[in-house]
């Protein structure tokens, strides 16, 4: 495939401590109220920080793990607990509800709001889709393959829920009427993790296993792009607000982006061995992805001067 060249930028990058380092930020997202909140997984707390002020803190059970955060459609936070294996919800006052799933120790990992006003949610050891409505009701989907260990989820254009296999190698989509299809990658042992859903109403993934980025169609056409890093280990992806989809690649101390004609340029983070997971677009249009080192990186592309003028685009 011909790959058409990306449009040169410079990005300002910016790190801003929010937590000591064994506290491990894993996923950030913008909230309701306009600001980032993000999950400390191995210190069992939610964070919140307004661009520009001062991170606020809010405990949990110290070992339940929390995960994936998202924005629900009630104006509150859910999120997963990963180690305890419950369902999440912070208001943004910082009051906090949580749910315990009806299979033990079934591992929520990736959550993600649906069309139909409910939070859809990944267990990875019990090879499930559950569904939380805001009032706490849990329904939960058995998926047609075993030790598939379920892992992100995304709403998808098509008025389906998206969600990556990692074992399973392939991409799974549920409908809001609970039926399951199963979409194999053509690359072995892969092991999808993110995915998010693009504006031109493809679903966009990544493969942390095979160094590759991978687009599938809602059809179920699937395209597979290799990072000039194989070994990069991408985890995570969202898109920018011009839709250009961005991942972090947690082995290589980098962020990347992606064109749909496959074009990939990589960025260095300034911080070696930060190992950069969840990545989220701020609520000031900057991309935002939390650190594991204890702090949140801002990642602001610049338009490169216009070399037939100097100008500044």
């Amino acid at each position: 495939m011909r790959r058409t060249p990306l449009s040169p930028i410079s990005l300002t990058i910016e790190e801003f401590a929010v937590a000591d380092r064994d506290s491990g930020p894993y996923a950030v997202t913008t909230g309701p109220d306009g600001a980032l909140w993000f999950t400390l997984v191995h210190s069992g707390r939610i964070g919140r920080l307004v661009p520009g002020g001062v991170p606020t803190g809010f405990p949990l059970d110290p070992s339940s793990g929390p995960t994936i955060i998202v924005p629900g459609p009630d104006g509150a936070l859910w999120f997963t607990e990963y180690r305890a294996h419950r369902i999440g919800r912070i208001s943004v006052d910082g009051s906090v509800d949580e749910f315990a799933l009806p299979t033990p120790a079934c591992g929520p990992f990736g959550i993600a709001p649906g069309p139909d006003g409910a939070l859809w949610f990944t267990e990875t050891a019990a090879d499930r889709i559950g569904r939380i409505t805001p009032a706490g009701d849990i329904t939960e989907f058995p998926l047609p393959v075993s030790g598939a260990f379920p892992s992100a989820i995304t709403a998808g254009g098509d008025g389906g829920m998206w969600f990556t296999l990692n074992q399973a190698n392939a991409i799974g989509r549920i409908g809001m009427d609970g039926k399951i299809s199963v979409h194999p990658l053509p690359t072995e042992a892969a092991a999808p993790v993110g995915i998010t859903a693009g504006r031109d109403g493809d679903l966009w993934f990544v493969e942390i296993a095979a160094g590759q980025v991978g687009r599938i169609t809602a059809e179920g056409e699937i395209t597979e792009f290799p990072l000039p890093d194989r070994s990069a280990r991408p985890h995570a992806i969202t898109v920018d607000g011009n839709g250009t989809p961005w991942f972090t690649e947690w082995g290589a101390n980098r962020v990347g982006r992606i064109t749909p004609q496959g074009a990939i340029d990589v960025y260095d983070l300034p911080t070696p061995g930060s190992e950069p997971h969840g990545i989220a677009l701020g609520p000031d249009g900057a991309l935002w992805t939390a650190l594991e080192i204890g702090t949140l990186a801002r990642v602001s592309p610049r338009q490169a001067p216009d070399r037939n003028n100097n100008q500044e685009v």
